[in-house]
Order: C-alpha cells, then sequence, then structure tokens
C-alpha cells in the first residue's frame, strides 16, 4: 500500500515566517544589497549580455552573438596590450619586490633610528596625486630640455630618448610604477617580518652565519607567503595599469606601453564600442584570472617542498 507524505503546513510556509519574524534586521541590511544589486551585479550582467551585443550607446542593440570574440582574435592591438603588461610585470616587479623587503628588513632592524621618518617617507608616493606625478616625471624625462637627460649631457654622456622609443618609454613607465608603489610593498614586507621572531635570526648570526645569509635562508623562506601575496597584487596591478600610463606616456610610442584597460577605455569612451569593450573585458578577466591561478599553483608546489 502506497504511503502519502503529508508535510506539515508550518513547514510549508516556514521560510515566509521566518522572514517575517526577523523582517527588521533584514530591513536594516537591505540597503547594502540593494545597492550592490544595482552598482556591481547588474554592470556585471549587463555587460555579460552586451558583450554579444553591438551598441553604441545610443539606440538599439544590435545582438551579433559571437562576433565581438572573433574580432578580439585578430586585434593586434589588444594582445599588444596583453605582451605590454607581460613586459612591464617583468621589467619592475622583480627589482620592486626585491628592493621592498630588503627595505623592510633594514627598517625593520632595532638597529635603524628614526625608522619611522624613512617609513614615512618611502610610503609617501603612494599617496601622492598620480596626476601630478606623472606629469613631473614627463617633465623630468623629456628627451630635449628633461632634467635627467640634461643631468647626462653635463657628464658628458648622450641623451637618451626616454618617451619617444618603445623600450624607453616602458623603462620609463617602470621607474615610475616602482616609485609610486615601493612603498606600499614595503608595508606589506614589514607586516610580514613582524610575525617572525628575530631569535631566529639572531641564532644563525652566533652560529657564525653571515647577515646575507640569515636574510636568505631565513627571512626569504619565512616570508614566501607575503611575497607571493605583493606579487599576486602586482599581476592584477601591472595589467590594470591606467592612470600612469595615460598621464606618462598615452599608450605609445607606437602602443609600446599601452595596457589592456587603457584600451578598453579608448574603444568604450573613445570609439562607443560598448558591446566590443565589454568582450574584451570578459577575456581580459579570464586571462588574468588563469594566469594568477598559475602563479599561485607554483608558489604553494614550491611551499610544500
Amino acid at each position: 500500500m502506497a504511503t502519502t507524505l503529508v508535510v506539515p503546513r508550518i513547514a510549508r510556509h516556514w521560510p515566509w515566517r521566518f522572514l517575517y519574524r526577523h523582517r527588521w534586521p533584514y530591513l536594516f541590511i537591505s540597503p547594502f544589497y540593494i545597492c550592490f544589486a544595482i552598482f556591481t551585479l547588474y554592470p556585471v550582467l549587463f555587460s555579460l549580455y552586451l558583450s554579444f551585443t553591438s551598441w553604441k550607446g545610443l539606440g538599439p542593440i544590435k545582438w551579433i552573438g559571437w562576433g565581438n570574440f572573433q574580432l578580439l582574435l585578430r586585434d593586434r592591438v589588444f594582445w599588444q596590450s596583453m605582451l605590454n603588461g607581460v613586459l612591464l610585470f617583468f621589467l619592475y616587479v622583480p627589482v620592486m619586490t626585491l628592493a621592498a623587503l630588503v627595505l623592510a628588513v633594514v627598517l625593520n632592524s632595532p638597529r635603524v633610528r628614526a625608522s619611522r621618518v624613512f617609513r614615512t617617507a618611502i610610503f609617501a608616493p603612494y599617496v601622492t596625486n598620480m596626476l601630478a606625478a606623472g606629469f613631473v616625471f614627463r617633465i623630468l624625462l623629456d628627451t630635449g630640455d628633461g632634467l635627467f637627460n640634461i643631468a647626462l649631457t653635463r657628464l658628458g654622456l648622450p641623451a637618451i630618448p626616454w618617451l619617444d622609443s618603445q623600450w624607453g618609454a616602458r623603462v620609463s613607465l617602470a621607474i615610475l610604477i616602482i616609485w609610486a608603489w615601493l612603498g606600499y610593498n614595503m608595508v606589506i614586507m614589514l607586516t610580514g617580518l613582524q610575525t617572525i621572531p628575530r631569535e631566529l635570526s639572531e641564532a644563525a648570526l652566533i652560529d657564525g652565519a653571515a647577515p646575507w645569509q640569515s636574510f636568505w635562508y631565513i627571512t626569504v623562506p619565512l616570508m614566501r607567503p607575503i611575497i607571493l601575496f605583493s606579487v599576486t597584487l602586482s599581476v592584477g596591478g601591472t595589467f590594470s595599469l591606467f592612470t600612469e600610463v595615460f598621464v606618462l606616456t598615452g599608450g605609445g610610442p607606437s602602443n609600446a606601453t599601452i595596457t589592456p584597460i587603457l584600451y578598453i577605455f579608448r574603444q568604450a569612451f573613445g570609439s562607443f564600442r560598448f558591446g566590443y569593450a565589454s568582450a574584451l573585458a570578459y577575456i581580459y578577466f579570464a586571462l588574468i584570472f588563469i594566469w594568477t591561478a598559475a602563479q599561485v599553483r607554483f608558489f604553494s608546489r614550491g611551499e610544500e617542498r
């Protein structure tokens, strides 16, 4: 004989009873979720829809399917911007990360007097307005009248076309980024160093290890998670560079310093190709996600060993 499952009436209606009972707490936290849905969730979903359309911002939206993604595969400027991100990453991230770690170790030492003054001075460029800093660097690196080239000519050396050559512009951009973000990464390293007991380094020095050996064999291995965190942030930061590139080089010369974010911005608000810009943004996100995941995987294997 078949049995029939009878669901109690209270069980069928318990979600509504629960919501009604807790209506005031949910009412007070609802502004966050409403704002999140309007300003975050809706733009993400709408841009996903736009990536399959052609739209100039006004007029009807035309559905074109995978047309934007097919065009993207043949877009040399976009792939050049991704290559520029890789080149910039290797130009400044290793130097900046090592310099930040060394400065953090030095300023974390109790033997250094007025360490807070030096920390503030190194961190100050991070809070400086990047538009103003970019214009100052543009004046300093000017090929004809820049202070850097004036100093080189006074020393009998030839002037360098900092902003007029492809690699000169990339190096100039790397210098600006190191100047602006070195203090930020140094603070991250200092935070990690303060979790490492001083007794480990002191014991190594007592046993006869040189200071550089204590740094390389004790400090660096213990700082691997912090270094990974800093480098992972630099991956996203490199490919999302906008203000520094926009002010200093404008993406030139010959698209040598254009970044994916700057190219997406130009497609969206320069050419008003919102559908194509949305497709670029999603492919850009996918590539950065894959690279970051591979990087985390690589460092995690190193820690397991």
